[in-house]
């Protein structure tokens, strides 16, 4: 793995040559002398906060944001232990607890549901109380249960809004903003079922705005999932040969334009002459389904866009309203690159949050700002034996340039996937078992 190669050369020089003569005693007072001195100087920003943007890295728990932090640190030749990612400058830290009303561990449409309704429901719902179950095909259920979202309550109040992802547009985090479902799988009118009335979540991105319904439309919607909104009997416009996905023949590209005044873009050339000044209101639909990971961007068809890119242009077409706005970012390939034990996937799409959180934070004033970064839940990757100071992060765990080996003799890697045979075959991803149970990862 040359990028691991390449990292550990600096990495380990960092770590033998120059940390130990400069980390001494004194250093590790004086950097939590000027710590506390920081702490003590933060005061709470009492106003109230005229725009909201939240940042959800789906799946990004604890151990991703670690292994993330150093990894973005060595790519850059420096030291990962220390590195601070974008969001980490943040002034205030907590934990959540994102068991659900019926999980422990809970999916992406409970944990999403509670973050923008304050509300914790079952497992598969969408911005429904706990009433409904996963998959009930009673409309009338649907509906009496409703949640109100931090989305709805911005448009009621005439602020803007926008909702970004790297995943569809239509799965379950971006979709708990501004749909309401008994099945986060129900994306399009082809995924629900026979008998049922619910409305499919693309349709509801349409109906539930506008004429008929709340507020004046979400301003920017960014993301993948085009086919959920192209009719079967129209051409996607980068896949040759793939048509659409929906049986009731609406094109909910179309209508977007037609019912709000927006325009729609599909590909990086159309998104970088939109002009946030003449622009009111935009749909960028990239991808058939979800978006490309960081990684593997440049090589998209038609290309597209990186969140940071999406996150800033969402941001300077929201901020011209000046009663503020409310703005969802998911970084929704970091949950992906973790189902598929492909930690460098995975990693790199933290790396990616980090940059659009940094791209956020120059465009808005935090005086009237609120940036809020959190994960919807947490995954199964570990972080674990002893590797020294500086060793690659997605390499095997080594002690003074030599392997450590575990109890049946194999050396092992730093990162660990607990969940067994849980990696999809067609992922370019190398497996080295180190137990029975637990897979390890590097990217190929």
């Amino acid at each position: 793995m040359k990028i691991t190669l390449k990292v550990s050369a600096v990495a380990v020089m960092m770590a033998l040559a120059g940390q130990a003569a400069a980390e001494d005693a004194a250093f590790w007072l004086k950097d939590g002398q000027d710590a506390l001195a920081a702490a003590k100087k933060l005061y709470p920003n009492t106003r109230k906060a005229k725009n909201v943007i939240l940042f959800v890295g789906d799946g990004m728990g604890v151990s991703t944001v670690t292994a993330a932090r150093i990894l973005e640190g060595q790519l850059k030749g420096q030291d990962g232990e220390r590195n601070k990612l974008g969001f980490e400058t943040l002034p205030y830290l907590a934990l959540s607890k994102t068991y659900s009303s019926n999980q422990q561990t809970s999916d992406s449409a409970p944990t999403m549901t509670a973050m923008v309704t304050g509300v914790k429901t079952n497992d598969g719902v969408i911005s429904v109380d706990s009433r409904v179950a996963n998959g009930d095909r009673d409309n009338s259920k649907v509906q009496a249960a409703k949640l109100a979202t931090i989305l709805e309550l911005a448009e009621q109040n005439g602020r803007s809004t926008g909702v970004v992802s790297t995943a569809r547009i239509t799965h379950a985090t971006p979709a708990a903003t501004y749909a309401h479902t008994s099945a986060r799988d129900w994306e399009s009118d082809n995924n629900v079922p026979a008998g049922s009335e619910v409305k499919d979540i693309a349709s509801q991105l349409i109906d539930n705005f506008g004429a008929g319904g709340i507020g004046d439309g979400i301003e920017v919607v960014l993301g993948g999932g085009r086919s959920r909104f192209l009719p079967n009997t129209v051409d996607d416009p980068e896949n040759a040969g793939r048509k659409g996905d929906r049986r009731d023949g609406r094109n909910l590209t179309q209508e977007y334009v037609s019912k709000f005044g927006g325009k729609f873009v599909w590909n990086q050339a159309q998104f970088d002459a939109i002009n946030p000044a003449n622009t009111n209101r935009l749909l960028g639909l990239f991808e058939r389904s979800h978006m490309q990971y960081e990684h593997d961007r440049a090589g998209d068809t038609g290309k597209e866009p990186s969140l940071a890119q999406m996150t800033g242009k969402a941001v300077d077409i929201l901020k011209k309203n000046p009663k503020g706005f409310f703005l969802m970012v998911e970084a929704g390939r970091i949950d992906h690159g973790h189902h598929a034990n492909n930690a460098y996937r995975a990693l790199t799409d933290t790396i990616a949050l980090s940059d659009a959180v940094k791209e956020a934070l120059s465009k808005v004033d935090l005086n009237d700002t609120l940036i809020i970064v959190t994960a919807d839940h947490s995954h199964t990757m570990t972080i674990g034996g002893y590797p020294q100071r500086g060793n690659p992060i997605l390499g095997k765990v080594t002690v003074d340039g030599k392997l450590t080996k575990a109890t049946d003799g194999n050396p092992y890697t730093t990162i660990s996937y607990a969940n067994g045979k849980g990696y999809y075959l067609t992922c370019l991803v190398r497996m080295s078992t180190t137990s029975q149970h637990v897979r390890v990862v590097s990217k190929t």
